[in-house]
């Protein structure tokens, strides 16, 4: 990738037009809830339009793509992974938390936007490099998901592919093998096919895990930007250059160029970053970060940043023949910069499928419509478990149970056989997500259950249900309520595991009546789960049943999720009963509905309402990281 400065004219007419303002502040994320590992480009054939995409790990669709004009607005425009047929080892995956679509690279070449990525397959033996199925897919239209390409796979032991186009027209893979060096190698873009030996060029500065390689050419030398350390508090950016292609590459004197190890600061665990120019020649960089605070650094696997990794941008200092230099990611973003577009919602892109990344949800299921751009299921779903407005079921969602849950048999995989489950990412610290179901005459059966959930992942997720039980264990199967959940990960000392499951009777002012389940974020550290009344117009009195704090929901790679799901835990088989999500027909009671703080306010960081007492049976002190927030 050449970075040049674009020419001043018509082209920079246009950018001074739109930038009376000289706006030189903004507040990071600029995307929030789970977006980790970002790769951008700038396309001025496409209206002076920024791309980006991120890992998508067990999601689908997959490989989100966003476009901006401004930098800070943000619009969901398609996924590269939209169509079953795609990517159907994607149903199979197990290692559920580590599995999935890697860090891609997002590039614009001929006409097209260009990605590159991994499907990880982290079950198998770690020299089987098989487990890392590399491909590559291509849209002329990114506003439209069927537009991009099937997968062209391609053979690289490793995971992180990044394409150069050096200037004799020469096409170079790099990418990271086995956590120990950066290999490169010539590549046919069409075709998938890698010539020659893959060398190795840089083994990173001593830290674990080099990684996340990109290579930009300028003033003559090859400019190496690599993230290492781990994905945890000492991940960070770094540089290397060298005046040839294959190196010796020497490392920049101030590395990390970008880290957040060991700083005060909020965004800890910065890093896994790439570089692109803007349309007056600024230099930008997209990175990830976590929103956990100073403690993170010693203890990461019990700090609370449930949304994960998240995109941030920061202002590059590039001049001539000198080191590039990062701006330290803040909450709030100013310095010696210009946005390229004063930021305002009606800047992004008319066209695509989706909205404002951190948009507030208002779902109809109105018939002839699809599921949301953003809204997604965990593996490849069994496409006839789901319906928008069946037949005698106008403005629902139908969901036919799995007999899996959202733990399955193992916390870890599905056999390929699917859940019944509909999600979106958490994108706001502060939030409520709810659903009304439709239960009655539906559910007849011992463990019949439709619910909501906070998820993490298999292994990490609480859940809120309508859900078939005999009463006391004993007796006549009838409708609970039911509080259930589970905290397990290979990182957590046993006596941090949780597991709750506690049932109660359907209150009577419910039986025969929809059921409103709901998740909600009551502070930065604590979820509630209750339930109340559904198919009103009206809020409704909600009961709360059951609270988890945030560090039982620990990314791995991912965030959490919010959802609804249906199944028979284990009973009766495939599709045992069909239920229905419905949206009331007036008033503010979506079914799928986020009501949040604005990103300014969740960078100033508001003084959190004060949790109940009675969320202590659940907690112990969360002072260490709720000060940091």
């Amino acid at each position: 990738m050449h970075l040049k400065t674009v020419a001043i004219g018509i082209l920079g007419a246009l950018a001074s037009s739109s930038l009376a303002q000289n706006v030189s502040t903004y507040y990071n994320p600029i995307i929030t809830g789970f977006h980790p590992d970002p790769t951008c480009t700038f396309v001025p054939e496409l209206d002076h339009t920024f791309f980006c995409t991120f890992s998508s790990f067990l999601t689908f669709p997959g490989l989100p793509i966003y476009a901006s004009r401004d930098l800070i607005n943000w619009k969901l425009v398609s996924n590269a992974l939209s169509r079953l047929d795609q990517l159907p080892a994607l149903a199979f995956l197990v290692r559920g938390s580590t599995s999935g679509i890697y860090a891609p690279t997002l590039r614009y070449r001929d006409g097209k936007l260009i990605i590159l990525t991994t499907l990880a397959h982290q079950a198998l033996y770690p020299t089987n490099y098989t487990k890392w199925d590399n491909f590559i897919q291509t849209s002329d239209d990114p506003y439209n998901s069927s537009a991009w390409s099937d997968p062209v796979h391609f053979d690289f032991p490793g995971i992180d592919p990044s394409p150069f186009w050096d200037d004799d027209g020469k096409v170079y893979l790099t990418g990271s093998f086995d956590g120990k060096s950066i290999l490169q190698a010539e590549i046919d873009l069409d075709t998938g096919e890698v010539f020659g030996p893959l060398v190795p060029i840089w083994n990173g500065t001593g830290l674990p895990s080099p990684e996340a390689p990109h290579i930009y050419k300028r003033d003559g030398w090859y400019y190496l930007l690599t993230a290492e350390g781990g994905t945890r508090e000492r991940h960070r950016s770094n540089f290397a250059r060298s005046r040839n292609i294959y190196g010796p590459y020497v490392g920049d004197p101030a590395n990390p160029v970008l880290s957040g190890y060991l700083s005060q600061s909020y965004f800890q665990a910065v890093g896994h970053s790439d570089i692109f120019q803007d349309a007056m020649g600024q230099y930008w960089a997209i990175a990830l970060a976590v929103r956990a605070g100073y403690s993170y650094n010693f203890d990461p696997y019990n700090s609370i940043f449930p949304m994960g990794r998240e995109a941030q941008l920061t202002p590059v200092k590039w001049p001539t023949g000198e080191w590039p230099t990062y701006q330290n990611v803040s909450g709030i973003m100013t310095g010696d910069f210009v946005l390229p577009q004063n930021p305002d919602p009606s800047t992004v892109p008319e066209r695509g499928e989706g909205g404002l990344s951190q948009a507030n949800d208002v779902v109809n299921f109105e018939p002839g419509s699809k599921l949301p751009a953003h809204v997604f299921h965990w593996r490849l779903p069994v496409a006839k478990n789901y319906a928008i407005s069946p037949k005698g079921h106008d403005n629902t969602l139908m969901l036919r149970s799995s007999v899996f849950n959202l733990t399955s048999f193992d916390a870890d995989s599905t056999r390929g056989l699917g859940q019944t489950f509909v999600a979106r990412r958490q994108s706001h610290t502060r939030f409520r997500f709810s659903v009304d179901v439709q239960w009655h005459g539906l559910l007849t059966r011992e463990q019949n259950e439709v619910g909501v959930t906070a998820l993490q992942d298999q292994a990490q997720h609480f859940d809120i249900s309508v859900a078939m039980l005999k009463t006391n264990g004993t007796g006549a199967v009838a409708p609970h309520i039911r509080f259930r959940g589970i905290s397990t990960t290979t990182y957590r000392l046993p006596e941090r595991f949780k597991y709750v499951d506690e049932a109660f009777p359907l209150p009577a002012h419910l039986r025969g009546q929809q059921v409103r389940l709901q998740v909600e974020a009551v502070n930065t550290t604590h979820y509630a789960f209750s339930a109340g009344r559904g198919g009103c117009d009206e809020e409704t009195d909600m009961n709360v049943y059951g609270y988890t704090r945030g560090n039982y929901l620990i990314p791995y790679y991912s965030g959490v999720v919010v959802g609804v799901y249906a199944t028979s835990n284990g009973k009766w088989g495939e599709r045992a009963f069909t239920t229905y999500s419905q949206r009331s027909e007036a008033g503010d009671t979506e079914k799928l509905r986020i009501i949040a703080w604005s990103p300014s306010e969740m960078v100033l960081r508001i003084k959190p309402v004060d949790v109940p007492q009675h969320i202590e049976k659940f907690a112990t002190s969360a002072a260490s990281t709720s000060s940091a927030r």
